[in-house]
């Protein structure tokens, strides 16, 4: 796309915005910043707008990299670096990228929402877990709303070059990202065809990405940083109960994050002393043991923290409206905030939500040298493949694996 001056920017920019339904009140403040940044770019003779130039902005005025690296960026500067990126992403491929769209309803065309209705019906019938129905469904509405900002009327005339534009949208994310929404694509390319509403088959024209999780090493928690952070929490008040009985549930039994939402008080089998449930990624049914001290502050929530309202799922928000978590809601930032009341160190080379201390305990398994087949069942994988991406986290075991030279080389 070729590099428009910056004042047609502007104008090009707030019609996509109006196009998309955006409140006055936000395009004001749009505005407002736009006019910083055209006098910043004046301030370098320039009247085009790069990314680069946005980077120099935020750090001459918001002084924003060293703010970020100590953790003390505020809201409004935050605010500041996503219009800044709004722009990049309008300057490089000419529609706004919905990671900055706080609205829930993205597509304009009843003819789009009409195909993924019928898209996500397709899903349904195909069996495919829960979770893969919400990704798949998500990620085809960005698409489709990308073809809405670029013009395109129907899927029929979807073209290589248009998937191309697209996936040039998805630079900068990590593999993993890219090779999921990849995914999804793929399956809504293939429906199209398998429907007749597209008359070729593109998924061949789609790059493939190799971001397999045995190429990554999973952040896991010192024994020492999980104790610090179940002691930081207040379990004197509703909230405090609610966290520990769930941040304990992950860390000693494993439990997924959209599991451990979606728990409901049928799955405490508490004759019997195990927690019974169906996987949301899997499909799968998963037993696991009530263990003692997740039993008690279970028990200590549902009696004394639990909002006292009508709902079969054990853990609730505190907040209005008092109903279970979202499954958009990853609840890292209750890891993040016992961590600074534990003053545990967050470094960002390192994951930390819920997964995180999943990860942690198939790597205490490991190290007390527990079968990966029973790891794997713990932790609910189809395979024991999903479980060996752990062996890269102990590297004392990987040592104990490694081959004596001198036993298999031939002697001079």
């Amino acid at each position: 796309m070729e590099i428009l001056p910056f004042r047609e920017l502007m104008i090009e920019l707030e019609k996509e915005l109006y196009r998309l339904h955006y409140n006055e009140q936000s395009i004001k403040y749009y505005r407002l910043m736009w006019r910083r940044i055209a006098g910043f770019l004046e301030s370098e003779g320039t009247n085009c707008f790069t990314e680069e130039a946005g980077i120099r902005f935020l750090e001459r005025k918001y002084n924003y990299f060293e703010l970020e690296k100590a953790g003390n960026l505020t809201q409004s500067i935050i605010n500041v670096s996503r219009v800044v990126r709004m722009l990049g992403d309008y300057q490089l491929h000419g529609c706004i990228l919905r990671r900055y769209f706080k609205q829930k309803k993205l597509l304009q065309s009843t003819a789009f929402e009409a195909i993924l209705k019928k898209y996500s019906v397709h899903c349904e019938m195909k069996d495919y877990s829960r979770a893969t129905q919400n990704h798949y469904r998500k990620a085809t509405e960005k698409f489709l709303s990308f073809l809405e900002s670029k013009g395109i009327p129907e899927c029929a005339v979807i073209s290589a070059v248009i998937l191309n534009d697209y996936i040039n949208t998805l630079l900068g994310y990590s593999c993993k990202m890219v090779e999921q929404q990849l995914c999804a694509l793929r399956s809504f390319l293939r429906f199209l065809y398998s429907n007749q509403i597209h008359t070729q088959d593109l998924t061949e024209t789609l790059p493939s990405i190799n971001a397999r999780k045995q190429n990554r090493i999973p952040s896991v928690w010192s024994p020492e940083h999980v104790t610090k952070l179940l002691e930081a929490i207040d379990r004197g008040n509703p909230a405090g109960k609610r966290d520990y009985a769930m941040i304990l549930s992950v860390a000693r039994l494993g439990l997924r994050s959209i599991d451990l939402k979606r728990l409901k008080l049928e799955n405490l089998k508490w004759q019997e002393n195990r927690i019974t449930l169906m996987q949301s990624k899997t499909s799968r049914e998963l037993y696991l043991p009530l263990l003692p001290d997740v039993g008690w502050a279970i028990i200590d929530y549902l009696k004394h923290g639990r909002p006292k309202v009508d709902s079969p799922f054990v853990f609730l928000r505190h907040l209005a409206p008092l109903e279970p978590f979202s499954d958009e809601h990853h609840l890292h930032r209750i890891i993040e905030k016992y961590m600074k009341l534990a003053k545990i160190p967050i470094s960002p080379q390192k994951k930390r939500g819920m997964h995180s201390l999943r990860h942690t305990l198939a790597s205490r398994l490991l190290q007390e040298n527990t079968p990966l087949s029973v790891i794997s069942d713990i932790l609910g994988h189809v395979s024991s493949d999903s479980t060996a991406v752990y062996l890269k986290v102990d590297v004392e075991m990987l040592r104990e694996c490694a081959l004596n030279p001198e036993g298999v080389l031939p002697h001079a």
